[in-house]
């Protein structure tokens, strides 16, 4: 499959690119090799090809959730520049 100049020029203009002519042929060129090969690819024969989502099989790296005793509030406290009333202190944003 090949794409032509007009087709380039007509996607940069919709994707709001300004390309110089040299740009435009090397993208003329490189699309259509990249077409070519889609092309290559589409005559395979994958009827017997089970379909993947990845290409290795996948498995959950997840530990099991586990409760814990948590950090007291006076010793998170201690790590804040600032504090007031059980919390840290922060610039007002608006």
């Amino acid at each position: 499959m090949r794409i032509t100049r007009e087709e380039v020029e007509h996607v940069a203009h919709l994707a709001r690119l300004h390309l110089e002519p040299d740009e435009i042929e090397a993208y003329t060129r490189q699309l259509g090799e990249i077409l070519d090969y889609i092309a290559e690819l589409q005559e395979l024969d994958t009827s017997d090809i089970e379909p993947t989502s990845h290409a290795l099989e996948v498995t959950n790296a997840f530990r099991e959730d586990a409760t814990a005793q948590s950090l007291p509030n006076e010793k998170a406290l201690e790590n804040g520049p600032q504090t007031e009333d059980g919390a840290f202190v922060v610039p007002r944003i608006i």
